[in-house]
């Protein structure tokens, strides 16, 4: 079995003290901490082998660019891609999203055309659409979801039609939990020839992906929500799209040659790719999969739904509180509402007993109106989690209804 007190040893700031007590830490769903092989991998970069990619003949570049690479192809197999240049590295899912919503809808979609989102989308999945929609004319239609935080397969196949261009979902919600049907999602959609586009930022750390079973067209997650470097982000997408899409930024490396007269666009993935990158981001982002992947996804999932478990029994055993969103597949994400408390003010004291967690929209805004809350408190989990973590939240939020009620 796997040892996670074992794992947990691995995160060095976990070992530090908040307000005089030990950290608690219950935001993972917002950044994860880094386990110390990460934070080496970083300053093994700076210390050994900075230089850029792609561009010298000397030997700190060429050990750079077989790193930064080396990195790309990690990613593949991580979500098992077919091919390396199917990997677009950027700087997180917002910027992953926004490039699909103006590169491939902007030379894809006009007016009329419909794109399809869920009501529990963070705003980096309904800002952009909406970017389009004022700027094209475009239609945005919105899959509603049950007072369990789920949406309908039936619904959704109600909703798919011929002027349907694109189905934007997100895999795991980040404000409850809830994990989507994605398979299904993309199939449906496929019949009536839509492109999908998944954002996984928060599946991925939890759960095994594979892109070419799920068959979505895109798919888009952040390093810093899975044990890496804030700053990094993936974009996968499909060859034969990725191809036909036009560059979302001009600048180096996404060239191949440059006249005042015209410019030849590099190929695949560097297209996308404009500037400088995120080396030791992608060193980073890489070391962090081989972290996930020697432990195990599904002895992670397996671990975290007992911790989701655990959670669950004992917050549904505080008076006045709930829980808003209980869906049937859940990852360990649990938002919760007190009556006559607001979230901030638990949040604030539950700090003071040097517990970090969640306390606002979590960038879901549409779901909180959903449930007629103005926030929620959040809680989400990682490997270094553990019921000792949990037993200590529930102390914390009687002793501070004691001082709020």
């Amino acid at each position: 079995m796997t040892d996670f007190t074992k794992i947990r040893q691995q995160f060095p700031i976990l070992k530090q003290t908040e307000n005089g007590q030990p950290l608690v830490y219950l935001d993972s769903g917002a950044s994860s901490q880094k386990p110390q092989l990460v934070i080496d991998a970083i300053s093994q970069y700076y210390e050994k082998e900075n230089a850029n990619v792609h561009r010298g003949v000397y030997g700190l570049s060429e050990r750079a660019t077989v790193a930064f690479e080396g990195a790309r192809e990690t990613t593949r197999q991580f979500i098992n891609a077919k091919k390396s240049s199917e990997i677009i590295f950027t700087r997180g899912t917002t910027e992953s999203i926004n490039l699909v919503a103006s590169s491939w809808g902007r030379a894809n979609l006009q007016q009329g055309d419909e794109i399809i989102i869920t009501e529990m989308e963070h705003h980096s999945n309904i800002v952009p659409w909406q970017m389009l929609r004022d700027e094209l004319g475009i239609v945005l239609s919105i899959l509603r979801i049950n007072e369990r935080g789920e949406i309908s397969l039936d619904n959704l196949q109600q909703m798919l039609s011929a002027k349907t261009k694109i189905l934007a979902i997100t895999h795991m919600s980040n404000a409850l939990g809830t994990i989507n049907p994605v398979k299904k999602m993309t199939s449906l959609a496929n019949k009536v020839g839509a492109i999908v586009l998944v954002d996984g930022a928060q599946a991925v750390p939890h759960m095994q992906v594979d892109v070419q079973d799920i068959a979505c067209d895109f798919y888009a997650f952040s390093a810093h929500k899975m044990y890496g470097s804030t700053g990094m982000g993936v974009l996968y997408g499909k060859e034969q799209l990725l191809e036909a899409m036009p560059p979302y930024q001009g600048g180096g490396d996404m060239i191949y040659s440059v006249t005042f007269e015209k410019t030849q666009y590099n190929v695949l993935p560097y297209k996308f790719e404009a500037g400088t990158p995120h080396i030791s981001g992608a060193i980073a982002l890489a070391t962090a999969i081989d972290f996930i992947q020697k432990i195990g996804l599904e002895n992670i999932a397996n671990y975290e739904n007992k911790l989701l478990e655990y959670a669950t029994h004992a917050l549904s055993k505080i008076d006045n509180l709930r829980i808003i969103g209980q869906a049937k597949n859940k990852g360990g994400v649990i938002s919760f509402v007190i009556d006559g408390v607001h979230s901030h003010d638990m949040a604030t004291l539950m700090d003071q007993d040097g517990i970090a967690l969640r306390a606002g929209h979590h960038c879901a805004m549409p779901v909180m109106q959903k449930f007629q809350v103005s926030s929620t408190i959040r809680i989400s989990f990682g490997v270094y989690n553990n019921f000792e973590d949990i037993d200590k939240l529930v102390i914390s939020i009687n002793e501070a209804l004691g001082m709020l009620i």
